[in-house]
């Protein structure tokens, strides 16, 4: 039997190859708008982060996000999906 393969996707904070499942998704969707995807399965572009503030703060700092969506990231955006990441991790 074939072993399955397993997904891997490059975190824009800290770019680093990671399974899948272990990354969180951030989604624009067709509307222009930005939010966090836990279940990965949300309409939209996405762009995968570790779930780790430092990661944010490195993807801020480059603008990291801003080249994967392709679009100017305001700094409340930022600023919700920090809020986002410390009640993910409670």
């Amino acid at each position: 039997m074939k072993a399955r393969k397993i997904p891997l996707r490059k975190c824009v904070g800290c770019n680093e190859q990671k399974i899948k499942k272990e990354l969180i998704r951030i989604v624009k969707n067709k509307d222009g708008d930005i939010s966090v995807d836990f279940t990965g399965k949300a309409h939209g572009r996405g762009a995968y982060i570790c779930p780790d503030e430092n990661c944010l703060k490195v993807a801020q700092k480059r603008k990291s996000l801003n080249r994967a969506f392709q679009q100017e990231i305001p700094d409340e955006i930022y600023e919700k999906l920090t809020g986002e990441l410390k009640k993910n991790e409670k």
